[in-house]
């Protein structure tokens, strides 16, 4: 995976990249420590753990492909924070298996969700790890994002049963096994005692944009990219979003 610094990967990863980044500072100054404990569950080869890091954080990184977890070191050697990374091989149901209860300032939970036999029991080992002072990012595919994208490749019939199936799947080549709505994913939060700091839409236009234009255009990709981030907040673009991104916040780390 790229960096969210680079700008091609950054159409994917900005939005999440910048919220992610206020809530770690805002609990680094409600902490008064400068180093948090984070942990990205599915983190892969360190798309967010790596940049984390560099903000001076210890990441564990939990993925249960032993490829990903090789990238994942070898990437964190390369940008000098080898000391801070910790890969482990595991997955989100036996998560506690590999990583402590309640050790951590902050969760990632990104592209879990959509791959797990119960999402609800995934946001909730997610919350179990947080310490009482805590925040979760979770990025989920959105059910909107997939029903569009169908429908203006002119696969009508495959947009029409994304939208009627339950978990928001488009056929049986469908490769996403669950698509969620804002509703549904801040339910799955708020029903693992979380409260929902906030919510974002994220690759709101990025997947429909031809990818030419972006690269060819003078200052396409900016402007794309401000786009995007001016788009995120607005509730009207969450329901037509790629992905969603839902921020969750223990009490205790509300209050703060």
């Amino acid at each position: 995976m790229s960096d969210p610094m680079r700008p091609r990967a950054s159409l994917r990863t900005a939005v999440v990249w910048e919220v992610l980044k206020d809530a770690l500072d805002r609990r680094v100054k409600a902490t008064g420590r400068d180093a948090l404990d984070v942990l990205d569950t599915g983190g892969g080869s360190g798309n967010f753990a790596v940049p984390a890091a560099r903000l001076g954080h210890r990441v564990t990184v939990v993925d249960p492909s032993p490829n990903a977890l090789f990238a994942l070191e070898r990437r964190a050697a390369e940008a000098g924070v080898a000391d801070r990374v910790k890969g482990v091989q595991g997955d989100a149901h036996g998560l506690f298996d590999v990583v402590e209860r309640g050790g951590y300032d902050a969760v990632l939970c990104h592209g879990v969700l959509e791959y797990v036999d119960d999402p609800a029991e995934g946001v909730r080992n997610a919350v179990a790890a947080l310490r009482p002072e805590g925040v979760l990012s979770l990025l989920a595919a959105g059910l909107g994002g997939a029903v569009l994208a169908r429908a203006l490749a002119g696969h009508f019939k495959e947009a029409q049963k994304a939208l009627e199936d339950p978990n928001g799947r488009w056929g049986e080549g469908d490769p996403v096994p669950h698509r969620f709505t804002v509703e549904q994913l801040t339910a799955l939060v708020e029903g693992a005692g979380l409260r929902v700091g906030a919510v974002h839409g994220v690759r709101v236009f990025a997947d429909l944009v031809p990818g030419v234009l972006v690269d060819t255009e003078p200052g396409a990709l900016d402007a794309l990219l401000k786009l995007e981030a001016a788009a995120a907040e607005f509730p009207a673009f969450h329901s037509v979003a790629t992905q969603l991104h839902v921020l969750g916040e223990t009490q205790a780390a509300a209050d703060a």
